[in-house]
């Protein structure tokens, strides 16, 4: 079967529906591994020879949620986003097995597919929490770790979170979908912005209307629901493990360098958790974004592509020390990036952290 071939029984599930969107300089590939089809979104590097990054997005979201920031890292990484499944513009697996360890395990297929070794590893929200997954079972696959706003269990949890968490009750999908079958696109794109964003208003017309636009697209999707709420419970799921398979306990085991990037309007992850994540990686850095929500990557894209940048040239630093050739020195201390005012939504940048403990 070649690379873009659907399974027979998943394209015939797979309705017609408008084509996803695909930005200027990207382009959109389709991906069969064992049970299941991903499509590939990626944007080619502007210098050649750059190492591989992959992008995972979060809960309800898809490749596309990485278009603002792959452009801005482009000369330092061969960037691809992938739809996990279910999502954006692949098919849901053949199992319907929407766990986070299951979506971990897409993502370990797709790099093994690939066969390019270890990437800069992105997740934000659910994405974040499949990344930890996939960094701590293995290590081989992981460069760095970039973690915008991850999904780890938290003893309090925000009440504006509630209702996403219902979602894997059996039943409230179905009955949120009769109360708002009335709602239009364009309400339903608002509430999810009112939700993620720090500050809804910062979103151009145009980025309001590609979102409608995929919206629609995704409400003629018969799995979309199915997709929602089995990844929600799935999430809940993955709070309750204890032992090894706690993501707690897995981030621990991380030992790839991390960054970390927290919101401080984050509605869906708390800020206070942005501490406790910072003391569970080995080999944090921890940049906090007082006037984002949970999607910073998307609404301070250059500030986060400023602190992935000096992450990538840290460990790569790190590398050629261990190899035994001078550390490249371009000037920066590497360890401190201080943005210049919150107001812009610019954060601080803190280097290091080896505490391994709260």
């Amino acid at each position: 079967m070649s690379s873009t071939e659907l399974p027979e029984t998943l394209a015939a599930a797979v309705p017609r529906v408008s084509a996803v969107r695909v930005a200027d300089g990207e382009r959109l590939r389709s991906v069969a591994l064992p049970g299941l089809t991903l499509n590939v979104r990626s944007r080619p590097p502007t210098r050649p020879g750059v190492p591989r990054a992959l992008y995972v997005h979060g809960l309800g979201g898809s490749s596309q949620n990485w278009s603002d920031l792959m452009p801005l890292l482009a000369d330092v990484v061969d960037g691809e986003a992938v739809d996990l499944p279910g999502f954006g513009d692949s098919p849901p697996p053949e199992d319907r097995n929407y766990s986070i360890t299951a979506h971990a395990r897409a993502v370990v297929r797709l790099l093994d597919a690939g066969g390019h070794g270890a990437v800069h590893l992105f997740g934000n929200s659910m994405g974040g929490a499949v990344a930890t997954r996939v960094a701590a079972a293995r290590p081989d696959l992981v460069r760095t770790l970039t973690l915008v706003s991850p999904a780890l269990p938290e003893i309090r949890v925000q009440r504006s979170a509630v209702p996403t968490a219902l979602l894997a009750l059996p039943g409230v999908a179905t009955l949120f979908g009769r109360m708002t079958r009335e709602w239009s696109a364009e309400q339903r794109t608002r509430g999810v912005m009112a939700l993620c964003y720090g500050d809804p208003s910062r979103v151009s017309e145009e980025g309001l209307r590609h979102a409608v636009e995929e919206m629609e697209r995704r409400q003629g999707l018969p799995y979309f629901w199915e997709a929602m709420t089995r990844s929600a419970r799935g999430i809940v799921d993955a709070y309750t493990l204890g032992g090894q398979q706690g993501l707690w306990r897995q981030a621990e085991r991380v030992l790839a360098p991390t960054l970390l990037v927290y919101g401080g309007r984050d509605q869906l992850v708390s800020y206070r958790m942005a501490r406790k994540a910072s003391a569970a990686f080995r080999d944090s850095r921890l940049l906090t974004l007082p006037d984002a929500g949970h999607v910073a990557m998307m609404e301070y894209p250059e500030v986060v592509a400023e602190a992935v940048r000096s992450l990538i040239e840290e460990s790569d630093r790190a590398t050629d020390e261990t190899n035994g050739r001078p550390g490249r020195n371009d000037g920066r201390d590497g360890g401190v990036f201080s943005g210049s005012g919150a107001s812009r939504g610019d954060g601080d940048y803190e280097g290091d952290n080896d505490s391994g403990g709260s």
